[in-house]
């Protein structure tokens, strides 16, 4: 790709302006290392030959010099205004080469932030593909399911589907809206004095039905009041218990403990496993027969840390997965 003319270079824009500068002081202190020169010259030997003989040899002498001194000085940056130009135009592979002294510094500075935007491009890319397969299985339902009852294969109470399709879809939309702010730092927290046992009961009273189905045991220990956002701790709870029970179709044990500053919750599940540890958290991370977004506990981490708390995942020492919400 043809890339236009570096407008930071010492030939465009304010390069130029700061290269006439450079050699307008250059060539100040030529005229005077001139004038000096010719000055010693005609004390030593008044012949105006010799003088200005010497005196255009030191101009040329200190002209070579100057020129090899700005060259290797100006190259360190026009090499950074160029790699901040391809940068800017969207390179991220653009690298700077380790140079000593002062300049070593300022390249490892670059790198590391091109490495950060390379990383995010890489990231942004990636959470868009993955929205368009998570976005693309619910259409496929819902178009099939509106073809079928079309055609008259299906009765039109078979549009039940659609109608938990749609829902499926509003989900993902909220739950990307939701990381989009909280990532942006625009998350709104509306904090308010919150007892934490009665919101954690609140939260298990919502999954009533499904607990009962699955036949798990679920309780809530202890209590405290912290001063929160409810809604949004609410939704943290709400997305830890969801991931609970999908650990627990056949039955087990759920059970959130409230300390000082501090939540528990613990499933009997099968745990999370040892390579996953890292990445449960991650955007999409989910069992290939979940129904969920696989955005649930990205989101649960991201409204913690809005808090200023921190939410990490382990095992118990019994089994089962255990994530702990820490808040200041």
């Amino acid at each position: 790709m043809r890339r236009r003319p570096n407008d930071w270079g010492p030939s465009h824009g304010p390069g130029r302006r700061i290269g006439f500068r450079v050699f307008g002081f250059l060539f100040f202190l030529l005229m005077v290392s001139a004038a000096v020169g010719g000055f010693l010259t005609w004390v030593v030997s008044p012949n105006p030959g010799t003088v200005l003989l010497v005196g255009f040899g030191l101009i040329v002498a200190f002209a070579l010099t100057m020129r090899t001194v700005f060259r290797r000085s100006w190259a360190p940056v026009s090499q950074l205004i160029d790699a901040t130009t391809r940068l800017g135009e969207g390179d991220t592979s653009v690298r700077l080469s380790g140079r000593r002294g002062p300049w070593q510094g300022v390249s490892r500075s670059f790198n590391a932030m091109a490495e950060r935007i390379a990383a995010e491009d890489e990231r942004r890319r990636r959470l868009l593909a993955e929205v368009g397969h998570e976005m693309r299985n619910p259409l496929s339902v819902i178009q099939g399911e509106i073809e079928a009852v079309l055609d008259g294969v299906h009765p039109p109470e078979s549009l039940n589907n659609v109608v938990d399709e749609v829902a499926l879809m509003d989900r993902l939309l909220e739950d990307l809206r939701t990381l989009a702010l909280a990532e942006a730092g625009r998350l709104e927290l509306i904090r308010e004095p919150t007892d934490i046992g009665q919101l954690a009961s609140d939260v298990l009273a919502s999954f009533t039905s499904q607990i009962s189905e699955q036949r798990v045991r679920a309780s809530v220990s202890g209590t405290a009041e912290m001063s929160i956002d409810p809604h949004r701790i609410h939704q943290v709870l709400a997305n830890l218990v969801a991931n609970a029970l999908r650990q627990m179709p056949d039955g087990g044990e759920l059970t959130i403990s409230i300390g000082e500053g501090s939540l528990r919750v613990a499933d009997s599940g099968p745990g999370i496993p040892k390579e996953e540890l890292e990445t449960v958290f991650e955007r999409f991370t989910k069992a290939s027969d979940s129904k969920g977004s696989g955005l649930g506990l990205s989101i649960a981490r991201d409204l913690v840390e809005a808090h200023g708390g921190t939410l990490i995942a382990a095992n118990g020492t019994e089994g089962g997965a255990v994530f702990e919400v820490t808040m200041p």
